[in-house]
């Protein structure tokens, strides 16, 4: 009787940053709820910023980035179609601690959480005439009440207390695009290395996919597990913010959601911000 030997199992490295939206959506397969044929996931956790530097090293398989940064590693990576973050008629935030008006923006200077975020493209797409100063994300708030700022461009739970920590909306970008386009605006997706071969990104894509759906038919369970990372918001809240941005466009971004990444890396080169035209691959 012949003796077949088990393949060797294959190791996928993924990063994603350590936020309760990250965390909800890759819940099945971080608790080993899913069967994952033969692949072993193995996860790390970083800050956005940091996983758009590592994406230009081809550090990980699949990390999530920012789709600015995706206009700079679209050598290495494909874009899979699932895993957006995308905001449909919202989007990150300018606020300032006195009453400001949009027109007065390109007069700012406004705390930015990074150059490669996509709410850094839209900003500049809206006006490029701001000074900036890079501060991580979680303490834009704490830097625009401290008066070091004139205004902060919130991404992440800030857009929702923003006003309760005393501050006034400027802009909202999201809501400023779809007037623009009638399309939402993308601001992270997940990529996964073409160096792995068509085979194992799809099989790769098929699992994650499987994730993401997993964590909305089981929801309960899965906000419990994103708990965890939600930097001490009551649970109402990260709900809340879990539901902006884990959504059916995170499923399958749609037509709707692949044309506003289209759009969004087409005004950034018209707007001379990228310097090059970007060609977004999907992984089928």
């Amino acid at each position: 009787m012949e003796v077949t030997s088990k393949p060797a199992t294959k190791t996928i490295t993924v990063a994603h940053s350590p936020d309760s939206d990250d965390a909800f959506m890759f819940y099945g397969l971080a608790t080993n709820k899913l069967e994952t044929d033969g692949l072993k996931f193995e996860h790390t956790l970083k800050d956005i910023q940091t996983l758009n530097e590592d994406a230009k090293n081809g550090v990980y398989d699949v990390t999530a980035i920012s789709f600015h940064a995706y206009a700079y590693i679209d050598d290495k990576y494909a874009l899979l179609p699932h895993g957006a973050s995308i905001g449909d008629k919202y989007g990150p935030i300018v606020v300032s601690k006195d009453p400001r008006k949009p027109e007065e923006i390109g007069t700012m200077k406004i705390a930015v959480p990074g150059e490669l975020t996509s709410a850094f493209l839209a900003l500049r797409i809206y006006n490029q005439d701001f000074e900036y100063v890079v501060v991580p994300f979680d303490e834009i708030i704490d830097y625009v009440q401290k008066g070091k700022a004139d205004a902060g461009l919130l991404i992440h739970e800030g857009q929702l207390f923003y006003k309760q920590m005393g501050l006034s909306k400027v802009l909202d970008l999201g809501e400023w695009w779809h007037e623009q386009t009638g399309l939402p605006l993308p601001m992270g997706g997940n990529v996964i290395r073409r160096d792995l071969g068509e085979d194992l990104m799809r099989k790769v894509s098929q699992i994650l996919h499987k994730s993401i759906k997993y964590s909305l038919d089981n929801r309960e369970d899965a906000l419990a597990y994103a708990m965890q990372f939600a930097r001490d918001m009551p649970t109402e809240l990260a709900d809340r913010f879990v539901g902006m941005w884990v959504n059916e466009l995170t499923l399958d971004y749609g037509d709707r959601g692949r044309e506003g990444v289209k759009r969004l890396l087409e005004a950034g080169y018209e707007k001379g911000i990228i310097p090059h035209r970007v060609e977004v691959n999907f992984v089928d």
